[in-house]
């Protein structure tokens, strides 16, 4: 009980803060978290609710089921559908809609598709059915892209000749060069993908500086970690003033994680990609290098699938480039809910509109 004394008065001395700064500026800032994790921890959290008037938080582009396209999953389905192969994915990609139906439904009509909870898992299943081709649903960004590597690097150490990535990898600063290149985006400021940080380090975001002269704040997870990083956001906005600052230092570093970046680079190499909502970004995906062709299924066996667009009233596209709320979605909480998805912002436990849907407008757990 005396834990939870201390940081809620932790939490009220980091809002007056907020409200201090801001009351002090005659601006309204809206800052952006590009991270699902952070999208879940606000709502959870009610801390938006806490802000004053001329302080917002949207969100991101940061759920990589969400981003996406229909085309990815349509091949997902294809490729499931095949007599021959066996797919493996996270569990949360089963309800994701292609441009006619999901996963979901072509496991009930018969495809093999089965739930790992990590990429290396496929191994297992390659290694008992080696008569199938197995097939990985490699999405991602940087945090899940050295799994991915690794699976490879060991299904080639282990003369696996039937393991197969269907890969959809992200990444997040190129990501945010569009979004600072759309004129409809509006942002002051970024709260950073604390998990994606461990990996790129937050070098990675100087350019925010460099180029934007955007300040940014990799954030941990816990309430007071975010409250104390949009306290910063706002030391630095209200000066008008860009730095890169950390308030993860328990695990992030400037260089990120070597080790990780390493097993990435030899696996794949940066490629154009499709974001939903977003079109082709350039440089802002991954693809196989040629010398791990062998373990590339869209190599193997080619699809020639046009790249979808949202359903027809869906805004998923415009909620992930936070230029609308799921509220301002005319599907929102009628046609589209989360037993019956219109849009994967609404499937992934990480999307914008499954938060919304799930805490509503928040629950005041801290600063009253």
């Amino acid at each position: 009980m005396e834990d939870k004394a201390k940081e809620r008065a932790l939490a009220q001395e980091l809002v007056a803060e907020i409200r201090r700064l801001a009351a002090g500026a005659d601006q309204h800032f809206r800052f952006m978290e590009v991270c699902g994790t952070h999208t879940v921890a606000i709502f959870r959290a009610g801390l938006r609710q806490l802000l004053p008037e001329n302080v917002e938080l949207v969100s991101g582009p940061g759920c990589p089921v969400c981003v996406t396209p229909d085309d990815y999953m349509d091949k997902a389905i294809t490729y499931a559908l095949r007599d021959d192969t066996i797919i493996t994915t996270f569990g949360d990609m089963l309800k994701v809609p292609g441009s006619k139906s999901s996963l979901m439904e072509a496991k009930a009509s018969g495809a093999d598709i089965r739930i790992v909870y990590s990429p290396l898992d496929t191994l297992q299943v390659a290694k008992e059915n080696p008569d199938k081709k197995v097939i990985f649903l490699a999405v991602g960004f940087e945090t899940t892209a050295p799994t991915a590597a690794a699976t490879v690097l060991a299904a080639k150490q282990a003369g696996l000749t039937n393991v197969y990535m269907l890969s959809a990898q992200k990444l997040v600063p190129p990501i945010m060069y569009a979004l600072l290149h759309d004129p409809q985006v509006k942002v002051d400021g970024f709260l950073l993908p604390g998990h994606v940080a461990v990996i790129t380090g937050t070098r990675a975001f100087q350019f925010l500086v460099d180029e934007y002269h955007k300040p940014g704040v990799v954030a941990g997870f816990e309430p007071l970690q975010l409250l104390r990083a949009i306290v910063r956001l706002l030391q630095q906005a209200t000066k008008g003033e860009a730095r890169i600052e950390n308030e993860y230092e328990d695990v992030v570093r400037p260089e990120g994680s070597p080790a990780a970046q390493k097993a990435t680079s030899e696996v794949y190499e940066p490629a154009d990609a499709g974001w939903r909502g977003m079109g082709i970004v350039p440089l802002s995906g991954l693809r196989m290098r040629e010398a791990y062709a062998a373990y590339d299924i869209e190599r193997l066996l080619p699809l020639d699938i046009p790249m979808g667009e949202n359903k027809p009233g869906c805004r998923c596209g415009e909620v992930l480039r936070g230029i609308v709320t799921p509220k301002e979605c005319p599907l929102f909480a009628k046609a589209c809910v989360p037993t019956h998805a219109v849009g994967p912002c609404m499937v992934s436990v990480e999307g914008v509109c499954a938060a919304w849907y799930k805490y509503g407008q928040g629950r005041f757990q801290y600063g009253k």
